[in-house]
């Protein structure tokens, strides 16, 4: 199990535009150095709640740290994943939010449960409280102060994102604009990223395709099959005659 599994990681807000913003900069050649350089004089003036205004050094170090670790320096078992995103977004400009999504969560599952939890509550509700969500993650994560801390900028991350939004009533969140997947590429991306955040790695298609946590997307049926012939990354076990079960090869 990787140390990501266990850690929060998520310290600021990530807004999508910065996403796009990075991924960008990776495509068209930039090295490291230069990548944060941009991105630190960028959000030196760049808050998360979108205003252009200066916030500290440290709030933007935060921020860049996530940026850089999801795009340009991921661990060494997520870099054949990261290529494979980066040709999505070239391919599939109308579904990147799906591909850097299925990239963050990767990267931090801290994100991906938080959209899992938040998921299972808008499968029993329409409107869901705050305090709702940090308690399902206090059960998986401890009573750290940090899961409510940091678990509040991954929820403005969502509202930012428009996949979640605000209620009339304060502290209360509904569910936001649900994109269509039409892509059987990017709906594997989505549901390999989910792998990643499985400690040992393996799961039914069935069930990660169904993910709670994949809320604001709606993905087309893809095959074990179709999988099969996409990557290497993955080894497909079969159980009866619908059954197939995902494995990553690491």
């Amino acid at each position: 199990m990787s140390k990501r599994h266990s850690s929060i990681g998520i310290k600021q807000l990530i807004r999508y535009e910065w996403m796009e913003k990075t991924s960008s900069m990776l495509l068209a050649g930039m090295d490291e150095i230069s990548i944060r350089k941009e991105l630190n004089d960028y959000l030196l003036n760049h808050k998360g709640d979108g205003s252009e205004e200066q916030r500290s050094e440290n709030t933007c170090k935060f921020a860049v740290s996530n940026l850089m670790k999801v795009w340009v320096s991921p661990e060494k078992d997520l870099l054949d994943f990261r290529d494979f995103a980066l040709e999505l977004l070239q391919k599939h400009p109308s579904q990147t939010i799906a591909i850097h999504w299925a990239m963050i969560s990767a990267v931090y599952p801290f994100w991906f449960n938080v959209a899992l939890h938040i998921g299972r509550l808008l499968n029993l509700q329409d409107k869901i409280t705050h305090q709702q969500i940090i308690n399902r993650l206090k059960e998986q994560y401890g009573d750290r102060q940090t899961v409510s801390r940091n678990a509040q900028f991954v929820i403005r991350s969502f509202i930012a994102w428009g996949i979640l939004k605000d209620s009339d009533c304060t502290g209360n969140y509904e569910r936001g604009s649900r994109i269509n997947i039409d892509s059987g590429d990017v709906s594997f991306l989505l549901i390999e990223s989910i792998l990643y955040t499985i400690p040992d790695g393996k799961g039914s298609l069935k069930i990660l395709t169904n993910s709670p946590a994949l809320f604001s997307f709606q993905l087309p049926v893809i095959s074990a099959d179709y999988i099969s012939k996409k990557t290497t990354r993955i080894n497909i076990i079969s159980h009866g005659i619908d059954e197939d079960f995902l494995e990553l090869r690491i």
